[in-house]
């Protein structure tokens, strides 16, 4: 193995920050970016008209909200797919540590600019 590699540990990594909504990309893999980013309340409506979006929870319980759908609830240790153009809004009632897996560029909150959005080039 070349020198200078190492495992990312994960909880050093949310240790790193405390804002909430605001992905930080820990890894690369080809075009795409591992994001950890700390959830809590509701989010905005939105969709990625592209992509997939990959929710991997690291601690604590989401809910995806889906347009005209059940929700899906994903707990710690689960995640869940919400294919590309499908609309949808994450909600945590405490907080929550998770993973997001999507291209490199995504914008958190698809096509819909808010007070919500954060930049897509956010590293820790």
């Amino acid at each position: 193995m070349p020198r200078g590699f190492r495992a990312v540990r994960l909880e050093e990594k949310f240790a790193l920050f405390q804002e909430q909504w605001r992905p930080k990309i820990i890894a690369q893999m080809n075009d795409y970016h591992f994001k950890l980013v700390k959830i809590q309340g509701d989010f905005i409506w939105h969709r990625h008209a592209e992509t997939d979006e990959v929710f991997i929870v690291q601690e604590g319980c989401l809910r995806i909200d889906l347009r005209d759908r059940p929700p899906v609830w994903v707990n710690a240790g689960e995640m869940f797919v919400v294919p590309k153009g499908v609309e949808h809004k994450p909600y945590a009632e405490h907080e929550v540590k998770l993973m997001l897996v999507e291209p490199q560029g995504v914008r958190n909150t698809g096509e819909v600019v808010s007070e919500r959005s954060a930049p897509a080039d956010d590293w820790i």
